[in-house]
């Protein structure tokens, strides 16, 4: 009798502890479950905010590439434009260098041609000076030669007599022996004779 108690008792207490556990376990599942529905539905929470960034990281790029593609067509145009007045400006530097080397050229033929002008007006003033020179020679062998026709008139002279300095110096004006401009020397001669100059050219006509 005792026996079957203890048994009983026993069983009980098995029966007790298998209780406490499988409560003890069915509270732990319910735990587990409700945690797990926690983390599922932080898990979704996570993926609804990343598919957000996503779709908001999508519409930033698209926007930052709409942008872009703007700011490039804009440069691109800009681009354009300089490219163009760099072409103008390069032709247009061309045609000045054209225009500037004509304009040396014809600088140069200028600046030639102007020395000789020079050299032909410095010829025709020595040729002129020359020409003056020797006139004035001519208009002083015909004093020369009026002063001692005038000497043979008066003093009865011949066509052979040859007259000297101071036989004319009364008849020449002033007094004065004239010289010749160009440094040449005056030969007086006979009255029958024409006074002459040494130099070449000066020389007096009938």
């Amino acid at each position: 009798m005792n026996l079957q108690r203890w048994f009983a008792v026993i069983c009980l207490a098995l029966m007790l502890v298998a209780d406490f556990f499988l409560f003890r376990a069915l509270h732990d599942r319910d735990a587990a479950q409700t945690d797990l529905r926690e983390a599922q539905q932080q898990v979704k929470a996570a993926q609804d905010e990343v598919e957000a960034m996503k779709s908001s990281l999508t519409g930033q790029q698209a926007a930052e590439n709409s942008r872009l593609r703007k700011q490039n067509e804009i440069l691109t145009n800009k681009l354009a434009v300089v490219q163009a007045g760099l072409d103008q400006s390069q032709r247009e530097n061309r045609r000045l260098a054209a225009q500037l080397t004509t304009a040396r050229t014809a600088l140069g033929l200028q600046q030639e041609h102007l020395q000789q002008l020079d050299g032909e007006k410095q010829r025709l003033a020595v040729a002129g000076a020359v020409v003056v020179q020797q006139n004035a020679c001519i208009n002083h062998l015909r004093q020369l030669d009026a002063a001692k026709q005038q000497w043979a008139l008066e003093k009865n002279k011949t066509d052979a007599d040859v007259p000297v300095v101071q036989d004319l110096l009364p008849y020449l004006k002033d007094g004065v022996f004239p010289s010749c401009p160009a440094d040449g020397t005056y030969s007086i001669n006979a009255v029958g004779e024409l006074p002459g100059c040494s130099l070449p050219g000066h020389v007096m006509t009938q």
